[in-house]
């Protein structure tokens, strides 16, 4: 009775939930990565450099400490959305390929078994 339980389970409220978590990974993933708002805020400084010391900076001096710090910025930014792209390509794929598989999974210690008992256990 267990048995059927699980298959029943498995077949029907397992798939979904399956999905929903895997929906709930991708939209966290993506939610923590924030690539949306990092493409908005690309060429903004990176917590802006300030050199003055309570002396007076020249206007050439300011320009350089905002381009440096725009390009720390740009660098550090498109980096977090390449990881983010990446890790999400990678639970996409994942995602898809346990979803096929999903299934087959609880026949595999039956196949196991099988396989074992046939050719039998060479170490």
């Amino acid at each position: 009775m267990l048995a059927i339980s699980f298959f029943e389970w498995w077949y029907s409220r397992g798939w979904t939930i399956y999905f929903q978590g895997f929906l709930a990974r991708l939209h966290n993933t993506a939610d923590s990565f924030s690539i949306g708002l990092l493409l908005k805020t690309l060429f903004q400084p990176f917590r802006q450099i300030s050199t003055t010391d309570g002396k007076k900076t020249s206007a050439m001096e300011k320009v350089v400490d905002a381009l440096v710090s725009r390009l720390v910025g740009f660098v550090v930014r498109v980096f977090i959305i390449i990881a983010g792209i990446v890790l999400m390509t990678l639970l996409a794929v994942g995602g898809v390929v346990l979803g096929i598989l999903w299934p087959v999974i609880p026949l595999m210690p039956i196949v196991g078994i099988a396989v074992s008992s046939i050719w039998g256990i060479w170490w």
